[in-house]
């Protein structure tokens, strides 16, 4: 568990890191580059889960080795199943980050969301339903490691 003290923000104790795969942690079905090294020691305090329609079909390759549990989604409905799926974790537990419109709900159930604006756009409809936006996975990835940088974001 990693805990985060926010002014007026509340205290987070996040046991999950819910994460979207295309768009979020690989770029056309790849795995951007740096990744793997902060996954590992977010993984240390946190379950990692990456929940997609991997529709490159490349995620558990991509992933392989990282500790992450994968949840691929089936191409219908996946906005309400990435919710569901953040419910069942236990939301006050868990940080989502992600970038597509299938995400918003996700990051709007989550204690803490994280839009990311990568190579493929960030949907408006998830940066309304985030908490932060970041302008890539590894300044996300970066703020929950140096949770200054959350603070510094999200304190009133």
């Amino acid at each position: 568990m990693r805990t985060y003290e926010i002014p007026d923000f509340g205290t987070l104790h996040l046991t999950d890191l819910v994460l979207d795969f295309n768009g979020t942690l690989a770029t056309d079905g790849l795995l951007l580059p740096g990744l793997g090294e902060r996954l590992q020691r977010l993984g240390a305090d946190m379950t990692l889960h990456v929940v997609t329609g991997d529709n490159h079909g490349t995620a558990a390759r991509e992933l392989q080795g990282l500790g992450c549990k994968l949840h691929v989604l089936p191409s219908m409905d996946q906005g309400r199943i990435k919710r569901e799926y953040v419910l069942a974790l236990g939301p006050v537990g868990v940080v989502a980050i992600g970038n597509g419109r299938n995400d918003a709900r996700m990051l709007q159930a989550a204690a803490l969301g994280i839009a990311v604006l990568g190579e493929e756009g960030c949907a408006a409809q998830t940066l309304v339903a985030a908490d932060l936006l970041a302008r890539s996975i590894m300044d996300a990835l970066d703020m929950l490691l140096y949770p200054q940088r959350l603070v510094a974001t999200l304190r009133a």
